[in-house]
């Protein structure tokens, strides 16, 4: 039978196929049996809501007409608001993606309609529709791509912290497309976004942009946190800032001294330890509960931070210190048992009492503190990280058969978050011990590297399609 080409048709088949009256299907869809002879007679136009009923009232799947419909709404009558917003609505929550990105391209011309879909992009991201929330802010954004609008620039932010996952090459690609908007957002989200692109190059490791970012983040910062504290511009400073401007100021220390930690110049680290543990505050008042919390937290951080860059500067003897202050912060035991063991590594360190004792508490987890969860990417990182380590450190001791397996459990893990760096590192280290691999161990490393040249040439042909 050929399709019918609109809902009036698909509802005068069934109805005709069911011999059932208007009455009768009024009764059973809940519509009022005049606006169904309407919608029949084309004399009124079909809502989303009717619709729904519509569809119920036939016996099927919610969404199963919404194509018809939508065809109906693109070669139809034109496209107003009134129709677009529920409708717009609707396939977010049944998940309906295709026809909501064809309404969405069907008014990415209508400039007056960007607000309307921002502010239900807004909706959607508030209500977890992460996908269909990103549909939208991409047609604003390149609607909008000639206006250099705040909403331009908040949409290109919004998208840029969807795109955030567990694939680091897409995360740097995500950032590099954000980056030139952050000056155009309004002054707080600002600080945000910031922080969240140092975040992101800080789990790629690329530390000359983290500590220009860093240093932006902490000028931006100082200056609106002095703004409010001397009582000026507060309504400016404090719309879209998501935490108190204290925070972000000493985040950006907190930055620049895992900057001067990457770099291994543990005596500047050490510097910015005491920046925000409190010393660059001396003579500000911390104003309210919300302030004492942040003070708090990087106190804590700095004490954490001050026992590792001692410990890896060469004050083994503090050893003992940090292992007893992570046991009373288990959110932070996988990665301060990462740079325990690069410390071991370095200088021939026996740490298995510590493993032992967090044999538990080293599995890859989601990390939380005071302020919600860590940064998934450099959570990610860190643990790939940690068990680089790890097997270096088995390796060192003659334990060759536990190395291997922590080595391939890494090379797994980069493999799914695609993280280059580390499946070369963990190449490397397989190679530098070859020698001690039994067969068995070669053939699940031949397996593995089977699987990165498989993910690299889906990869590449993925990119030459595009």
């Amino acid at each position: 039978m050929k399709p019918a080409t609109t809902v009036r048709q698909e509802l005068e088949n069934y109805l005709r196929r069911t011999e059932m009256t208007l009455q009768q299907f009024s009764e059973i869809s809940g519509v009022n049996p005049g606006t169904i002879s309407a919608m029949l007679s084309g004399y009124r136009q079909i809502s989303i809501h009717n619709l729904d009923l519509i569809t119920e009232g036939m016996g099927l799947e919610e969404g199963a007409l919404y194509e018809i419909y939508l065809d109906e709404c693109l070669h139809g009558v034109p496209l107003h608001w009134r129709r677009l917003g529920p409708f717009l609505q609707r396939c977010a929550e049944l998940d309906k993606l295709d026809c909501l990105e064809r309404l969405v391209q069907a008014v990415a011309d209508r400039l007056p309609y960007m607000p309307l879909l921002f502010e239900l992009a807004e909706q959607f991201l508030g209500e977890g529709k992460r996908t269909a929330a990103a549909l939208l802010y991409h047609c604003v954004a390149e609607c909008e791509k000639y206006q250099h609008s705040e909403r331009l620039a908040l949409s290109r932010y919004r998208l840029f912290t969807i795109r955030l996952g567990e694939d680091q090459e897409e995360n740097l690609r995500a950032a590099v497309l954000f980056e030139d908007y952050v000056d155009r957002l309004d002054e707080g989200i600002q600080l945000d976004a910031v922080k969240d692109l140092a975040d992101v190059y800080a789990s790629l490791h690329q530390w000359d942009r983290v500590q220009s970012l860093a240093e932006k983040l902490e000028q931006k910062a100082a200056i609106q946190y002095h703004h409010r504290v001397n009582r000026k511009r507060k309504e400016a400073t404090d719309k879209g800032v998501s935490r108190p401007e204290l925070f972000y100021l000493l985040y950006a220390y907190l930055l620049q001294a895992n900057v001067c930690d990457a770099r291994q110049e543990y005596e500047r680290a050490l510097e910015y330890v005491a920046m925000y543990r409190g010393g660059a505050l001396l003579g500000i008042g911390v104003e309210n509960e919300e302030e004492r919390r942040v003070v708090k937290q990087f106190q804590e951080w700095g004490q954490a931070n001050a026992y590792l860059y001692r410990l890896m500067y060469g004050e083994v003897q503090v050893l003992a210190e940090y292992a007893e202050w992570i046991a009373a912060n288990t959110p932070e035991i996988v990665p301060a048992m990462y740079r325990i063991l690069q410390a071991a590594n370095r200088f021939e360190l026996n740490v298995d009492h510590l493993l032992d004792r967090f044999r538990t508490q080293l599995g890859y987890q989601e990390r939380s503190g005071r302020f919600g969860p860590y940064n998934a990417q450099i959570v990610t990182d860190q643990y790939v990280r940690y068990l680089s380590e790890l097997a270096q450190y088995f390796f060192r001791n003659r334990r060759y058969e536990m190395g291997f397996r922590q080595l391939f459990e890494g090379m797994r893990l980069a493999l799914r978050f695609n993280h280059e760096s580390m499946l070369i590192r963990c190449a490397q280290l397989f190679e530098q011990f070859r020698h001690e691999a039994s067969g068995e161990v070669q053939e699940q490393y031949k397996y593995l590297f089977c699987e990165v040249e498989k993910s690299y040439e889906k990869k590449n042909v993925v990119v030459d399609r595009a």
